[in-house]
């Protein structure tokens, strides 16, 4: 049995050749992230645990040749070059690009990276709460001075991965970002559109020529992308269902069709045989056109912002409380579970990537289930009785 030490010591063994054995963590892979284990053999236990003391702290030593002079901003762009920018879809590295240029590298990119500590991260962040929202047009005022929570710690997830890889090269000692008391993540209200507001809803979409594509939007609550960015050959008339393979986004001012967020976003959904009806009369409209919502301007695809615009002139013209199109997909999933859809199905319909992510997002649905279903329970009860 090996004989357990403390943690950063490693743990010796004897072996069955009469061995004594010492292993130890011996800093990590660059390309997997898993722990590299190595080990010391001597005759004795005591050999082996000054061998494992010795080993261990050549271990901890800086790779000096190449830490020595290297700042914060010179390791980020090597880091988000190799590491994060292969694996990042065009929408994130936008938002990776604003992180870095923007924010790290102007207040915390000439300190060298062996010299950064856990105060003058906290610090970055205390500020950029205060003070870091950056001025867009000289000639409009800033209202809200400060970066929200929520891209707070967007940027600290960024950081903390940089470091943790410098720490894997063991070009830090420690991950500084790692002692940083973030804020607490501010919930946005949900909202959703009332129900005696759909009709009228969807009576004005239709004025406007654009019933079946929100119709749509209501009984699948498809992102805004993954709806513009469908095609008349993702709908499969005789089974009743549409394939989501795929979502649009204006990326440098062009329109970029890319593969959904995540794995559980591709998916197949079925619809109803009104929204099918819907869709053939509008394919009717514009048979060879290959979006099944071209834009009425351009004939090509429908640009996501335009799209938004129209929802936002809906809302006004039916005199409804201003939601975001978005929250269209929080009123299809709040009716689904309100009707008596289950947790699992609602989930795999959204694309999320699991159902207890679906049950913490619409928990002021679920409340109201649990009511009913105490309601429920306690009538059959007291039936009995």
């Amino acid at each position: 049995m090996a004989k357990r030490r403390a943690s950063g010591e490693g743990s010796i063994r004897k072996r069955k050749d009469g061995r004594w054995e010492g292993r130890y963590t011996a800093g990590h892979d660059p390309k997997t992230g898993k722990a590299i284990i190595k080990n010391v053999l001597g005759k004795t236990q005591a050999e082996v645990k000054d061998k494992l003391k010795q080993a261990i702290a050549d271990a901890e030593k800086l790779d000096f040749a190449r830490a020595d002079g290297l700042t914060l901003a010179a390791w980020i762009k090597k880091w988000y070059e190799v590491y994060a920018e292969p694996r990042l879809r065009e929408a994130t590295k936008d938002y990776y690009h604003v992180y870095i240029d923007k924010h790290i590298i102007p207040e915390l990119g000439d300190i060298k990276l062996k010299d950064l500590m856990t105060i003058d991260i906290q610090e970055f962040y205390n500020d950029l709460l205060k003070n870091g929202r950056c001025q867009r047009y000289v000639h409009i005022p800033l209202e809200n001075k400060g970066l929200s929570t929520r891209v707070v710690h967007g940027i600290h997830t960024l950081l903390n991965n940089c470091l943790e890889q410098a720490l894997a090269e063991r070009l830090i000692l420690f991950n500084p970002a790692k002692g940083c008391k973030l804020p607490k993540m501010e919930k946005v209200e949900m909202k959703v559109l009332p129900e005696e507001m759909i009709g009228p809803y969807l009576a004005e979409a239709d004025r406007r020529g654009l019933l079946a594509a929100f119709y749509l939007e209501f009984v699948t609550g498809l992102r805004r992308g993954e709806l513009l960015a469908l095609l008349w050959t993702d709908l499969n008339i005789k089974e009743k269902t549409i394939s989501v393979t795929k979502q649009v986004n204006r990326i440098h001012g062009e329109l970029v069709v890319s593969k959904p967020k995540t794995h559980n976003a591709v998916r197949t959904l079925a619809i109803p045989q009104k929204a099918v009806n819907l869709l053939i009369e509008e394919h009717m409209r514009h048979p060879g056109n290959p979006y099944m919502f071209p834009s009425p301007k351009t004939d090509g695809m429908f640009d996501p912002d335009a799209f938004r615009k129209m929802h936002d002139k809906i809302i006004k013209a039916i005199g409804a409380e201003h939601i975001r199109f978005h929250d269209l997909r929080h009123t299809f999933a709040t009716l689904s579970l309100k009707n008596g859809v289950d947790v699992t199905t609602l989930s795999a319909a959204l694309g999320h990537y699991s159902a207890g992510f679906t049950l913490s997002t619409y928990t002021h649905a679920t409340k109201e289930m649990k009511r009913d279903a105490a309601d429920a329970i306690g009538a059959v009860i007291s039936k009995a009785m």
